[in-house]
């Protein structure tokens, strides 16, 4: 194990340096818990049994790319966007949800003072967020490793392509995470269907039985590619690192741009942000996600192969930023029990995480649309699938809807020609929030006090 000193980007770091250093050097009440019957779904068996394995079953789409950002929850961004299940909304119109601080006061919803957040809270580990989820009473947020920050929220203003892009293009509100716990575990979940028991944010050898998509696509000679800024996704698991068949698919995301310009988009991608500065993890300025979403939505409508690409972005999971939707219960990937730690709690991997921002962009997606279909991580490795007509890594893929409630192909596709977004936002109009810090949290006014 890494020791739990190290930070999780110098733990990737450190194994990117051991096996893949000179790659990267060329390079209120909470709402109703869904009802759902979580049912076991048979693995090797591909979405269309009539039809052979690998054969396209979409030939709508010749390109999918996926774009995954950081440690925000669904209300923390989309909560007062105005459509899907946003954040409870008092008699004065203003977001109203509460939390008990565990000193006898409230801490109410609250837009955040500046883009730029706390230095290590918010938290997301496997302890805060089942603290966090409550049992489903979702009252342990502020009383959690979070503290007050958690309730925090922005607004179009303050990510004006984001939310622009969540009011033209189809939005998911029932996306999950796919674990209660950070980031590591769930880009595994995103390119295997578990976590191999990972709870937290280290980096131990060995890799799942059923393999990655990256193996499955390769087995059926699928073109992949794992753009990256600083740090590729694949990194998280480490032995990948040491795999030519992987290492020869990571690429700089300028390659990204050239590709996308000259419509030579592999058939799937990964495309990360630089973790340090776009990703919009604490203590970072939020506006240089939006940027970065905004270049990558932006240079895919540009290029030649817009009309057959599918481009899906997320959030890996919700940073612990108050959410108002009890996550429901998962199917259970694999026999791979969580690798707790002396002091965790007990759990197992039968439950989402917390929702987070998800929506489809694609010259067939639904205008407008709000899906409450349950997602989650897996749900892209099911849309590959279904795509290729793959089997199932996990009991987890295997259980998921595959995304396609997002887009219509039965009639003429809605956006074959892009549509007009707005500007991302311009970190530098409010500079320098990183060094003095996102400003008074909570702020007087969000705190409600005892009677």
């Amino acid at each position: 194990m890494v020791p739990a000193r190290l930070t999780r980007r110098a733990v990737l770091a450190a194994g990117l340096g051991g096996v893949g250093g000179a790659l990267l050097a060329a390079c209120g009440a909470p709402a109703a818990a869904p009802r759902r019957v979580v049912r076991a779904v048979p693995l090797g068996v591909p979405p269309n049994r009539r039809a052979p394995v690998g054969s396209d079953q979409l030939p709508q789409v010749d390109h999918i790319v996926v774009v995954m950002l950081e440690n925000h929850s669904y209300d923390n961004i989309l909560g007062t966007l105005g459509r899907g299940d946003g954040l409870p909304r008092g008699a004065d119109g203003a977001p109203d949800a509460t939390n008990p601080d565990g000193h006898g006061e409230l801490v109410r919803s609250f837009h955040m003072p500046t883009p730029c957040q706390l230095h290590g809270k918010p938290s997301q580990t496997w302890n805060a967020s089942h603290q966090q989820y409550d049992r489903g009473r979702l009252q342990g947020f502020v009383e959690s490793a979070s503290g007050p920050v958690s309730m925090g929220y922005w607004t179009g203003a303050d990510l004006p392509f984001t939310h622009s892009l969540a009011s033209t293009f189809p939005i998911a509100d029932r996306y999950f995470c796919s674990v209660l716990a950070q980031t590591f575990p769930n880009r595994r979940y995103l390119i295997s269907g578990t976590s191999f028991g990972l709870v937290a944010d280290v980096l131990p050898h060995g890799l799942p039985p059923g393999g990655t998509i990256f193996d499955l696509l390769d087995a059926h000679d699928i073109s992949w590619k794992n753009y990256f800024s600083s740090l590729p996704t694949a990194g998280v698991y480490v032995s990948l690192l040491a795999r030519p068949s992987i290492t020869s698919n990571l690429a700089h995301v300028d390659r990204f741009y050239a590709d996308c310009a000259s419509g030579s988009l592999p058939a799937f991608s990964i495309v990360d942000p630089n973790f340090g500065t776009q990703s919009e993890e604490d203590p970072q300025d939020i506006q240089y996600g939006d940027v970065f979403l905004s270049s990558v939505v932006r240079a895919v409508m540009a290029g030649p192969k817009w009309s057959t690409t599918l481009l899906v972005w997320s959030y890996d999971e919700h940073g612990g930023y108050y959410d108002h939707v009890p996550p429901p219960p998962a199917a259970v990937p694999d026999a791979v029990p969580p690798d707790l730690a002396p002091g965790d709690v007990p759990g197992r991997f039968d439950r989402y995480g917390f929702r987070v921002p998800a929506g489809v962009v694609s010259p067939y997606a639904r205008a407008r649309y709000v899906s409450h279909v349950v997602f989650d991580h897996t749900s892209v490795l099911k849309l590959v699938e279904t795509k290729w007509n793959l089997p199932p890594l996990t009991h987890r893929d295997a259980a998921a809807d595959d995304l396609l409630d997002l887009v219509d192909f039965d009639g003429s596709p809605t956006f074959l020609h892009p549509p007009a977004l707005a500007q991302p936002a311009n970190p530098a109009l409010r500079a320098g929030c990183e060094a003095t810090g996102p400003g008074v949290i909570p702020p007087a006014s969000a705190v409600i006090p005892s009677r």
